[in-house]
């Protein structure tokens, strides 16, 4: 048996990508999914619960579908800094709910679709609204004001 023919070799394919360092990542955004009136009062629980812990930008909350995303949610962007305390959190804190981790690294197609992870049930991320590139996001400012530790 050739090196090539074991069954671990690596495949021949083209040379691999170099590995992009940890701070092209600006920041996270966790995207909380809902369906229906339960699940929206859990989703709302949720979202003061993670108010009252975590220094995020809760974003706005939608009750319709909107951007590539396929049920009603809301945003919480975060800190590098914050995603060892928050993400931990949010696995054993998401009560049923399905919940989207991506980077914002100015590449928002590969972002959403393939740098990211997922709590629970995996949606349809559909990636016709997303660019190709964007800018920067302003520095984040939390809007919350956290009173109690996780």
């Amino acid at each position: 048996m050739t090196d090539t023919d074991h069954p671990l070799a690596a495949p021949d394919v083209s040379p691999i990508a170099p590995a992009r360092p940890i701070d092209s990542i600006w920041s996270y955004h966790a995207h909380i999914y809902f369906e229906g009136p339960e699940q929206a009062r859990v989703a709302a629980q949720l979202r003061a619960e993670i108010a009252d812990r975590f220094p995020v930008v809760m974003g706005r909350w939608w009750d319709q579908l909107i951007g590539p995303h396929a049920r009603p949610m809301y945003q919480v962007a975060f800190p590098p800094a914050e995603f060892a305390r928050l993400v931990p959190w949010l696995m054993i804190n998401r009560r049923g709910l399905a919940i989207l981790i991506h980077p914002n690294t100015g590449e928002p197609k590969p972002d959403h679709l393939t740098n990211a992870m997922w709590l629970g049930e995996i949606l349809d991320i559909h990636s016709g609204p997303l660019p190709d590139h964007e800018e920067r996001e302003p520095a984040l400012v939390p809007n919350t004001q956290p009173v109690v530790n996780p």
